[in-house]
């Protein structure tokens, strides 16, 4: 099997002009014991901690996220932008859209401070 996706790796590195670099534990661990690193990692957590709950509400419903978007009156590239936009400093989503992505998936949007 890792040879099939030492192939495929590298045909997508000679085809789109780019090489995946391989990220190992060990890797995560040395970078992590940087306070910048650290730091910033830790700032994410938030964001990290709300996209683990929408990719889970998701996963829980058994749907792609074509389907959300069926649902949601939207497109899939929509949702794949929703998604990407909890880990990302580009766009927030509203409570609105956030309450539609929950109730796709059969959930209710609650918001609450710890």
């Amino acid at each position: 099997m890792a040879k099939a996706t030492d192939r495929h790796t590298r045909a997508a590195a000679d085809s789109e002009g780019f090489a995946p670099v391989v990220h190992t534990k060990a890797d995560t661990e040395k970078l992590l014991a940087r306070p910048d690193v650290r730091a910033a990692y830790d700032a994410l957590d938030d964001e990290y901690a709300a996209l683990r709950v929408i990719l889970s509400a998701r996963r829980e419903a058994g749907l792609t996220q074509a389907q959300i978007a069926e649902r949601m009156g939207t497109t899939a590239s929509a949702v794949s932008r929703l998604e990407a936009s909890l880990v990302s400093e580009k766009h927030s989503p509203s409570f609105a859209t956030l309450r539609k992505y929950a109730a796709a998936c059969g959930k209710r949007l609650i918001i609450s401070f710890a």
